[in-house]
């Protein structure tokens, strides 16, 4: 397993994998298959492929753990980036095809309607998630602090669960199913929290006697 995935090709094969969601968008426009409502169509499929690469994303790090491939952390700046890429095509959609760049009645929107609050939120906390993924930002922000930023794309991904629940009111299923993997991976990075806190405070005590004694 470990040689395929840290082959150049594993990644290209990924990629193209995550260009597969905008294909089908695009060959079902080119054949009229986008429904009834075309806008709604590809605004939902976009903010679905948003959710589900977010979810991608924070899944590496605990699947490289459990399975022992941390190769995988090769993969999770590209799912990232895709998410946010996807997140770009459903704000665009929102922005210039539902809107027409109205930028005054797209603020009114943010404002007075909370889907659309929580769904910028979030939309807005990927933005310098973006920006700061290459390895020249690692080293100006240093990394705990460049990690300490991208904790935030929880924050992201717990508003894209919330901006899809409130935006379907009736039929809530999908967000459910979301907001189910997206507290697994909550609880998954809690729970490592607590115990790397412990193992650090366990560490500083038994160092305490050989100070003393050094002394």
């Amino acid at each position: 397993m470990n040689p395929v995935l840290t082959s150049k090709w594993t990644k290209v094969v990924v990629f193209l994998g995550c260009l597969v969601p905008l294909g089908v968008l695009v060959w079902r426009a080119l054949h009229g298959q986008l429904t009834a409502n075309p806008i709604e169509f590809i605004t939902h499929a976009t903010g679905d492929w948003t959710i589900r690469f977010l979810i991608l994303t924070l899944a590496i790090t605990p699947l490289r753990k459990m399975l022992r491939l941390p190769q995988l952390i090769r993969f999770r700046r590209m799912l990232g980036l895709f998410a946010f890429f996807y997140a770009c095509l459903h704000f665009s959609m929102w922005i210039g095809v539902d809107k027409f760049f109205d930028w005054s009645e797209m603020m009114k929107d943010v404002q007075k309607r909370r889907f659309i609050t929580v769904g910028f939120t979030g939309f807005a906390l990927l933005i310098p998630l973006a920006i700061t993924s290459t390895a020249g930002w690692i080293r100006r922000l240093g990394g705990r602090r460049w990690q300490m930023l991208h904790r935030a794309i929880y924050l992201s991904a717990v508003a894209g669960v919330i901006h899809y629940y409130w935006l379907v009111k009736s039929d809530v299923r999908k967000p459910l199913q979301y907001a189910f993997l997206v507290g697994i991976l909550l609880v998954w990075r809690l729970a490592a929290w607590i115990s790397g806190r412990g193992r650090r405070v366990a560490g500083a005590r038994s160092e305490e006697p050989a100070t003393a004694e050094t002394a």
